[in-house]
C-alpha cells in the first residue's frame, strides 16, 4: 500500500520593517508685510525727499538817467540776501535811478558750484569792463558788479543788464545755465551848449568861479580906481 504524498509547507515571508525618516525642524514661513493702502488698492509709493527751498535774493540796479558827453558814469548791479522781505521801489538817489526786485535762486550749493554771471549791453557807449563778469555765489553772501560807461556823442542810449547763474556739478556732470533777470535802462547824454564836452564845461566853470572870487575881493574896486585914475597936471606948469 502506497503512503500518501506530503503536501509542501509554505514558508511565511519575513516581516517588513518600515524605515521612516528622522523628523527635522519644520520650515519657517516668511510673511511679506505690505503697507496698508487707501481703499485696498496698490500700495503707496515710498515718500520722496522734499526739494530744496529756493533762496530769496534782492537784485538792485543803479544807473544815471543823464550825463554829459566826455564824462564817465558808473552802473552798479548788486545781488544780496533778501532779509527785508520786500521790493525796493524805483527811486532817485543823488541823481541816479535805483530799481529793485526780488528773485528766487535755486538752492544748489551742496551739489554744485554756483557762479553768477552779469553782462551790460549798450550800443554806442564805451563800456568797461566789456563782456561777462563772473562771481562765485555762496550762501548768505552778496555779489556786486560795476561798469563804467562813457558816451561818445550826445543822444539817448538804451541798454540791457543781464544776470545768469551757471551751476557746475561737483561730481563732473553736465553744467546748467539758469537765467535770472534782464533789466532795460536808458541814459540821455547831453553836450554843454551843444558843442563842448563835459571836461571843457568843467574848465569854464572853474575859470568863472575864480573870476567871481576876484570880483568879490574887498579892495578890488580901489585897485581898479588906482589903475584907471586920471593923472593930475603939474600945477607948477600953470604958473
Amino acid at each position: 500500500m502506497t503512503a500518501p504524498a506530503e503536501e509542501p509547507v509554505e514558508e511565511e515571508p519575513p516581516a517588513l520593517t518600515a524605515v521612516l525618516p528622522t523628523p527635522g525642524p519644520l520650515p519657517t514661513a516668511t510673511l511679506a508685510v505690505v503697507p496698508p493702502s487707501v481703499g485696498g488698492g496698490a500700495p503707496e509709493p515710498e515718500p520722496q525727499p522734499a526739494p530744496a527751498i529756493p533762496e530769496s535774493r534782492r537784485l538792485t540796479l543803479e544807473f544815471p538817467p543823464e550825463m554829459r558827453t566826455g564824462d564817465s558814469a558808473r552802473i552798479r548791479l548788486q545781488l544780496e540776501v533778501d532779509d527785508r522781505g520786500g521790493i525796493v521801489p524805483t527811486a532817485v538817489v543823488e541823481g541816479n535811478v535805483v530799481t529793485g526786485e526780488v528773485v528766487e535762486i535755486p538752492n544748489l550749493y551742496e551739489t554744485h558750484n554756483v557762479i553768477a554771471e552779469a553782462r551790460l549791453d549798450m550800443a554806442g557807449m564805451e563800456v568797461q569792463p566789456p563782456g561777462t563778469i563772473s562771481e562765485t555765489l555762496l550762501p548768505g553772501q552778496s555779489v556786486t558788479y560795476y561798469w563804467s560807461v562813457r558816451p561818445k556823442n550826445a543822444g539817448r542810449y538804451e541798454g540791457a543788464v543781464w544776470l545768469h547763474l551757471r551751476a557746475v556739478p561737483r561730481d563732473g556732470g553736465e553744467e546748467m545755465r539758469i537765467p535770472v533777470s534782464v533789466q532795460f535802462i536808458e541814459i540821455e547824454a547831453n553836450s554843454f551848449m551843444g558843442l563842448f564836452s563835459g571836461g571843457f564845461a568843467r574848465g569854464v566853470g572853474a575859470v568863472g568861479s575864480a573870476i567871481g572870487s576876484v570880483l568879490g575881493f574887498p579892495f578890488f574896486k580901489d585897485i581898479v580906481r588906482f589903475i584907471f585914475r586920471k593923472p593930475k597936471r603939474n600945477q607948477s606948469l600953470r604958473k
